[in-house]
């Protein structure tokens, strides 16, 4: 049986679809301060659970980055449509749209 690390996990994520997109070019300083912005977020629970405050508390503060991923996907979904699909034409079009779908599915199942 195979198992892969957390790690392994994390490598395969990142090249199993390994396209390159200026789609989001416009939107990458945004984008990039957004995700650090969310990485402090992230870093302020775990202390904040290492501190062992209130539940309450620390549920409104997941809720908050929930919030943040969303509207970054948001984001990253928008200038997908613009930069990758917009435009397309034929086979390439069919193929744009079908991976739209997915890219929306998969996002919509994250936030519930």
């Amino acid at each position: 049986m195979h198992t892969e690390t957390s790690s392994n996990i994390d490598e395969s994520v990142a090249t199993s679809s390994c396209h390159h997109s200026d789609s989001y070019a416009a939107d990458k300083a945004k984008l990039l301060s957004r995700l650090a912005r969310v990485e402090g977020q992230i870093r302020g629970i775990a202390r904040m659970v290492e501190d062992d405050r209130y539940c309450v508390d620390i549920l409104t503060q997941i809720s908050a980055v929930n919030s943040s991923m969303q509207k970054i996907g948001l984001l990253l979904l928008e200038d997908h449509i613009r930069g990758c699909v917009v435009g397309a034409e034929g086979d390439d079009l069919d193929a744009k749209l079908d991976e739209l779908n997915a890219a929306i599915a998969r996002f919509t199942k994250s936030i519930g």
